[in-house]
């Protein structure tokens, strides 16, 4: 395939916005997720009420949030977490948090396991959020 012909094709892509009601990243020019090419991605959730409230009750509970908002976006563009083909988890503090993430994919994640990227991170988007989750799932309606 030519480099032109590449490009054509890229151009043929539809690319479709997927957001929640309340779509909780438009102040901040985010799509919360994106359909393209078969595949929804889904930026990454923190674990943050609909008001943006974070929280309370330490990485666990931010964990069970961000995992929930992940949820909450995938089923507004028709998906499940049976869906998601990848995972991605940044979190400040790797040591202490490394258990509870194995708890947090143990509750929202089967078998198949995603393929799954797991990084520590200094700092998120605010200063007290421990977790963020991000996803990519397989839109298989587009197959």
């Amino acid at each position: 395939m030519s480099s032109n012909e590449s490009v054509a094709t890229m151009e043929r892509v539809r690319v479709e916005k997927i957001a929640t009601t309340p779509d909780w990243y438009a102040p901040y020019r985010i799509s919360q997720a994106v359909r393209a090419g078969g595949l929804v991605y889904v930026s990454g959730q923190a674990g943050f009420e609909e008001d943006g409230t974070t929280v309370e009750g330490g990485f666990l509970a931010q964990g069970r949030q961000a995992f929930r908002n992940v949820g909450r976006v995938l089923e507004a563009g028709g998906l499940t977490f049976a869906d998601v083909i990848k995972v991605g988890i940044l979190v400040r503090d790797m040591a202490a948090n490394f258990p509870h993430v194995m708890t947090l994919r143990g509750e929202f994640l089967a078998e198949p396991y995603p393929a799954d990227t797991l990084i520590e991170v200094v700092a998120l988007a605010r200063p007290d959020w421990q977790i963020e989750v991000e996803v990519i799932a397989l839109d298989r309606s587009a197959a």
